[in-house]
């Protein structure tokens, strides 16, 4: 879900942007679809420069950004729940406050977050950092 760029130095046909779909799969010219999920732009640029080189560059020079994000999601106990664009170092406490902040009846210490991929949700703080497509949840205070 995040889009990606792709620069190849001098060669502005090899250039793309393009966001990865839901197999995980960037399309690229020259390669088809590379693996991309779970791979840092670092990684990815490893993949792509070693799949151009030889064949058909001699030694490319690739760069890849994260130009979007998957969003974050926050629900529960705050003013306006919904989804927010992620941005790198991210914390609870960012987000809620994305969120409009807490209502009157939240719980400023039962907040829990579901990581992209897992099922299981694991009691935070607000200063717990959180990643692209993270599931924030403020519950309702008892008192």
């Amino acid at each position: 879900g995040d889009t990606v760029s792709v620069e190849v130095f001098g060669e502005p046909e090899l250039t793309v942007s393009a966001k990865i779909p839901q197999n995980g799969r960037l399309s690229y010219p020259f390669l088809g679809a590379v693996p991309a999920s779970g791979l840092t732009p670092k990684q990815l640029e490893v993949a792509i420069r070693e799949g151009l080189a030889g064949d058909y560059l001699v030694d490319p020079k690739v760069t890849v950004t994260v130009s979007e994000y998957r969003p974050v999601f926050v629900n529960g106990q705050v003013k306006t729940p919904g989804s927010f664009p992620f941005q790198p170092g991210l914390t609870v406490r960012k987000a809620v406050s994305l969120a409009g902040g807490l209502t009157e009846r939240a719980s400023d210490r039962r907040i829990s977050v579901i990581q992209e991929g897992q099922s299981k949700k694991r009691e935070v703080t607000f200063d717990a950092e959180i990643g692209p497509g993270d599931i924030i949840t403020v519950e309702e205070s008892f008192f």
